[in-house]
């Protein structure tokens, strides 16, 4: 199936330029939706998975369906102050200034292996943030799974050594 069929592609938002490729037309439409998680859950049940972690809060409607259908745990991970819990935080750069997740402190054990979720993978900021958090509470980053991958801001570049399943591609 071609997912991209169901993403809506919206031309020069949030900024000129930009082509926003939004998901919640396939969040829409439960068949499909459905569909793109079990193909999710197909590309990565090679992986040995403890865990799945997801950035909020599109990571969540990738993330938390895809530990169900796996029947394994899910992690939300946060911006900064969200969680109620003590926890640990990663900062990073955004395009217009710096931003913090924040994952709770007892949420990896040492040694589980965890694959990240989310929407999109562009310039890879998020998830290689997200495969800090993973790797201070000690945990294995086994994969990274992604609805869309925008290749041509070469986000992989930022996961060397993790394996990527996107399960549409766009290449401008």
């Amino acid at each position: 199936m071609d997912f991209k069929d169901y993403i809506r592609v919206i031309p020069d938002f949030p900024q000129p330029g930009i082509s926003f490729k939004d998901i919640t037309t396939l969040l829409n439409d439960g068949e499909k939706y459905r569909l793109a998680i079990d193909e999710l859950k197909q590309l990565v049940s090679n992986l040995k998975i403890d865990l799945i972690a997801g950035p909020e809060a599109r990571g969540f409607v990738v993330g938390a369906p895809l530990a169900y259908a796996l029947g394994v745990g899910f992690v939300p991970i946060r911006k900064s102050g969200k969680l109620p819990y003590e926890t640990i935080e990663v900062g990073y750069d955004l395009e217009y200034g710096k931003d913090r997740l924040a994952m709770h402190s007892d949420a990896i054990k040492p040694g589980q292996n965890v694959l990240i979720a989310d929407d999109l993978l562009a310039t890879g900021g998020t998830i290689s943030t997200s495969v800090d958090l993973v790797r201070q509470l000690g945990g294995n980053v086994v994969g990274t799974a992604f609805l869309i991958e925008l290749g041509e801001l070469n986000g992989r570049a930022k996961l060397p050594d993790i394996e990527v399943f996107s399960l549409v591609h766009y290449d401008y």
